[in-house]
């Protein structure tokens, strides 16, 4: 997709790229500044190359406009869903408190799990999966 994106944005020109350069920016963005652990380390690269090109393409001054526009409507939906979060938190307790709940389950489970790696010898306890008994409501 982003050698796509990049062919296209040479192909179209200079200014007939300056509409759609948002767009184009926007997933070349998310891919620069994300942090998941498994992110492949040619594609930050890849978007790097594009974004470098389309900043000779249209210039700095243009390309800055676009990146910063995109910069902002990320942070703002990152802000919103944050918000939403909170608030979910205080209009569904129950869905919170289960979130929590899975949440702490997850790390105790990752826990277990770098202990083993560190010291093989080791087995940690795992929880064991009762299907009837983890559907029951608990009080």
């Amino acid at each position: 997709i982003f050698k796509f994106l990049g062919a296209i944005s040479v192909d179209l020109g200079q200014d007939r790229i300056k509409p759609y350069l948002p767009t184009i920016l926007s997933p070349l963005y998310r891919e620069l500044n994300s942090n998941y652990a498994e992110q492949d380390p040619t594609l930050k690269n890849l978007s790097q190359e594009i974004i470098e090109l389309l900043k000779k393409l249209v210039g700095l001054e243009a390309f800055s406009l676009a990146f910063s526009s995109v910069q902002k409507q990320a942070n703002q939906k990152r802000a919103m869903r944050k918000k939403q979060r909170a608030l979910q938190t205080v209009a569904n307790p129950d869905i919170a408190a289960r979130r929590k709940l899975k949440r702490h389950k997850n790390k105790a489970e990752t826990r277990k799990r770098k202990i083993e790696s560190l010291r093989p010898m080791y087995k940690a306890k795992r929880h064991r999966s009762h299907a009837l008994k983890d559907l029951a409501m608990v009080e």
